[in-house]
């Protein structure tokens, strides 16, 4: 993530894209209200979003999925690809499964609803700025499960670097545990399981914890069905 911008001055910059300019202008009302988040761009296609997040290089990226010329996550994706890229929080009108699997394989942090309330899209800001991923497990685990169990998977050499204790912390990312959650359930404290998931990502070569739910599931770690809400 490109967080050294935003760090550094401990003001958030944001890039905006959406091909309604009355969303991005609602987008970014929200935003500026807000202390210590800034709006450093907007577009309102998805080549233009590449563009822009490409000359402003933000720390969050508020990404539309249905827009002209280049669809959201044909646009996340070219985004991601970057060395130490910003966050992309995909956003849409519609909480359909398809969308949400597209965006979640192409290593976005999240996804929100256009109608989710203002102080909803604030902390989905900060919750991926500060390093984790925004994910409803009730949905996720239920949608990645659905679209992963339609090919047989394939364990990939990485998963044998893990340890028996990061391979249990990995399935129970996969379910849709908080760090807290992981922490009571293996009796350990929540800094420990803070180094497992950081090592988890490491070594698998991951981005976070939403690429580690979809990896669990591809790579049979967690099998559709076994996981819990």
């Amino acid at each position: 993530m490109n967080s050294g911008q935003g760090t550094d001055t401990g003001v958030v910059r944001i890039v905006i894209a959406d091909d309604q300019a009355m969303v991005r202008a609602g987008l970014r009302l929200v935003v500026e209200s807000e202390p210590g988040m800034e709006v450093v761009g907007e577009a309102s296609d998805g080549v233009e979003a590449v563009a822009v997040a490409r000359r402003t290089r933000p720390d969050v990226v508020l990404m539309d999925i249905s827009m002209p010329r280049m669809d959201g996550l044909a646009a996340a994706g070219q985004i991601l690809g970057w060395p130490d890229p910003p966050k992309v929080v995909m956003l849409t009108t519609f909480d359909t499964d398809e969308n949400l699997y597209a965006a979640l394989r192409a290593g976005t942090s999240g996804f929100l609803l256009k109608v989710s309330p203002p102080e909803q899209l604030v902390e989905a800001v900060r919750v991926v700025v500060g390093g984790d991923a925004l994910l409803d497990p009730a949905v996720t685990t239920r949608v990645i499960a659905s679209f992963a169990g339609r090919h047989e998977p394939a364990p990939p050499p990485h998963l044998a670097e893990l340890t028996p204790r990061e391979l249990e912390v990995l399935r129970l990312l996969a379910r849709g545990l908080t760090n807290a959650e992981i922490a009571r359930e293996l009796f350990v404290g929540e800094a420990t399981v803070k180094t497992h998931v950081a090592r988890v990502l490491m070594k698998l070569h991951l981005r976070d914890r939403a690429q580690a739910v979809v990896f669990a599931y591809e790579s049979g770690v967690v099998r559709p069905g076994a996981a819990v809400g």
